[in-house]
């Protein structure tokens, strides 16, 4: 049987590498030396056109099988590496092998673990991981050997995602069963757990990270992200506290709405949220980018989150982010902050005043049992709230008058 590489090839040099010789003796002018996780297969990254390929030898059926699966995944924007194409034909006694693109700037999470990784950041890493199999799940795919190996973690403009990187165990299905769901979670257990456990026998885990507390954080993470995203809320219209209410729930579990979507039936509507983990300091990057508005993290997070409220509420969820950003300051935004009495303006930072409104809006909301509207919350956070307030401003030394504002001693 002739060679033949089955693919959307993107490179036609791919068919002169030395595919006659077995992958662990290739010459080394075509590798580059990249961190990979453990595999039971020789795995090796070529280089050809300034493209990096990841290159895995597998018996033929299982390299077609798999290279069909990751398309079914790149089809539904699942987070997957993505197929090139696969190998057959090989000299006699030779596996087939299957190509893949290889993730810029990603790591596996084995590699990002070894060393001083920070609690902190570990929760963050954990967290992209529970994301990635809760949307896997969604898809109907059964991952059936999710380990750390098998995992590629990448930093992209803040935000930590985790990426599926071998799927030759996996099956996609219409929907998976309670029970497919929960086995694929019990594999993921155990091979975390053991895989930390060898990290920690070779003195390459950090002290104060423990593998049992780790797997079983993941599992516990898991049930809670698949039980918000799952459980259905019937509403007779979109009431934005309802939404709210969702939003302020996966933030309580450490997960920031990537997007909103509302499906309406008849006289109904159904919420849907895409979690996202982000990195510290993204919210106020992105807010300053769209809006101009210098605010803190947690003030940024929050208009924001009222800015993606606003896009889906408006009709405008494929709409460039930039002209809703420029929609929400002039309609929303700005007439709130019109809507204080100019006395009263210079007690807090627009941003703050903002977000405080929110929170009044929020509780007056709870209080009524539905969605008060942002009118009324303007006017009795200024009559019960802010007319109480200090002037903040007031309060900060003015730089002008300090004796040492400009001059140490």
């Amino acid at each position: 049987m002739p060679l033949q590489i089955t693919g959307a090839l993107g490179d036609p040099d791919l068919i002169r590498l030395p595919w006659e010789l077995p992958l662990a003796e290739w010459p080394q002018h075509h590798l580059v030396d990249l961190p990979r996780g453990i595999s039971r297969h020789v795995v090796r990254f070529a280089r050809l056109g300034g493209k990096v390929y990841a290159i895995k030898e597998i018996s033929e059926r299982y390299a077609r099988r798999e290279y069909q699966l990751l398309w079914d995944l790149a089809r539904l924007d699942a987070p997957a590496v993505e197929p090139v194409a696969y190998v057959t034909g090989r000299e006699e006694g030779l596996d087939a092998a299957l190509i893949t693109r290889h993730l810029q700037f990603s790591l596996p999470y084995r590699a990002v673990m070894s060393g001083t990784l920070r609690p902190d950041t570990l929760t963050r890493l954990m967290d992209a991981l529970v994301v990635l199999l809760v949307r896997l799940h969604l898809t109907g795919f059964y991952w059936g050997d999710c380990s750390l190996s098998n995992t590629l973690f990448r930093r992209d403009a803040g935000a930590f995602a985790a990426y599926l990187v071998d799927a030759e165990t996996g099956e996609m299905h219409p929907m998976l069963s309670d029970g497919q769901r929960l086995g694929d979670i019990d594999a993921a257990h155990l091979n975390i757990f053991g895989e930390m456990l060898d990290l920690e026998a070779g003195g390459l885990l950090h002290p104060s990270i423990d593998p049992m507390d780790t797997a079983e954080d993941i599992v516990s993470r898991y049930h809670r992200l698949w039980a918000e995203l799952t459980q259905d809320e019937i509403i007779e219209e979109v009431d934005w506290h309802r939404v709210e209410q969702r939003i302020r729930r996966l933030n309580l579990l450490g997960f920031d709405v990537a997007e909103m979507m509302v499906r309406r039936k008849v006289g109904t509507g159904r919420l849907i949220v895409r979690p996202k983990v982000v990195d510290s300091g993204h919210h106020q990057r992105r807010l300053l980018r769209l809006t101009g508005l210098d605010a803190e993290e947690n003030q940024a997070r929050r208009l924001l989150n009222d800015l993606d409220g606003f896009r889906v509420a408006v009709g405008l969820r494929h709409e460039d982010e930039a002209i809703v950003a420029h929609r929400w300051l002039a309609e929303v935004f700005q007439p709130t902050i019109a809507a204080i009495p100019a006395g009263l303006r210079g007690k807090l930072e627009a941003p703050q005043l903002f977000h405080e409104i929110l929170d009044h809006r929020w509780y007056l909301s709870e209080a009524a049992g539905s969605d008060v509207g942002l009118a009324a919350a303007v006017t009795s956070y200024v009559d019960k709230v802010l007319v109480f307030k200090p002037d903040e401003k007031a309060l900060l030394p003015d730089e002008a008058t300090e004796p040492n504002a400009n001059n140490l001693p």
